[in-house]
């Protein structure tokens, strides 16, 4: 049996391209909340002759990735999890946002450190966004209820994002919940690394998704004024990033943010 490889968000953008480069050697999960969507990733893989198969979950549900995972290690031993799901201020109202990207993750990393063994390796996404922050806006103390009550956690996420007008709610919890993603990743790396297990983050800057569609004029306008390379990400170009960080080509690699923005934060901080 080849080893496996789950990837949530695996139905479209990022998660499907890193799908088509790990199947190359793996067997793939792929995972998102819409069955209709994974069938028809499904059937993009396997007309390339990827063994797959898909999972609907909620990650925003314990119980549904406890679900996932269970699934997973009855079929075999899991090498590598891509968490790339996520969801856009354009993609929902503030609450859901967090729930998805800051619990979801959460949930992710919680369940990988119960089913993955020695040499495994996770991705979790994240975001430019995250990184570029204000600090002001950012509850960074309450972080670590993370690790202690998650209902505690997202209480005093929302409550710092109730602070701010109706119209930049959903801004402020994707930035709050990205940001967030960085550091539960890092913050993981210990608890991870005592078992063998390598977590890793990466943060994307601005892709041709369909995500990355919903605010194309606004990133095509950011990428002009600071980026260094002129233009949006193609998915492939972050997919095998995402292959390479939990290949066996990376066994030092862990503990780390790897910022993937063609210059962005970078052209930022000289301007």
């Amino acid at each position: 049996m080849k080893p496996i490889s789950i990837i949530t968000g695996g139905g479209s953008g990022m998660g499907l391209a890193t799908a088509k480069v790990l199947g190359m050697s793996d067997y793939i999960i792929i995972v998102g909340r819409t069955q209709k969507k994974l069938t028809n990733a499904l059937q993009e893989l396997q007309q390339m002759g990827i063994e797959a198969e898909t999972f609907a979950c909620d990650i925003s549900d314990r119980n549904s990735v406890n679900k996932l995972f269970a699934h997973a290690k009855r079929i075999g031993k899991i090498r590598s999890v891509i968490h790339a799901a996520g969801m856009s201020p354009n993609m929902g109202d503030a609450k859901t946002i967090m729930e998805v990207n800051a619990l979801g993750t959460i949930n992710i990393n919680n369940a990988c450190f119960e089913a993955l063994e020695n040499g495994a390796c996770i991705v979790d996404v994240s975001s430019m966004a995250g990184n570029i922050a204000p600090q002001i806006i950012l509850p960074r103390l309450s972080y670590k209820y993370s690790h202690i009550d998650t209902k505690k956690f997202m209480r005093k996420m929302m409550r710092r994002v109730n602070l701010f007008p109706k119209k930049l709610k959903s801004e402020v919890a994707y930035a709050i919940s990205k940001n967030f993603v960085t550091w539960f990743a890092l913050s993981d790396a210990a608890r991870f690394g005592a078992k063998g297990i390598r977590v890793v983050c990466v943060s994307p800057g601005m892709f041709d998704t369909p995500m990355g569609a919903l605010e194309q004029e606004e990133a095509e306008k950011y990428i002009r004024k600071y980026a260094a390379v002129k233009r949006m990400g193609d998915v492939d170009e972050i997919a095998n990033l995402l292959a390479f960080c939990v290949s066996d080509k990376t066994p030092y690699l862990t503990g780390v943010d790897i910022i993937c923005d063609g210059g962005c934060i970078a052209g930022r901080k000289v301007k």
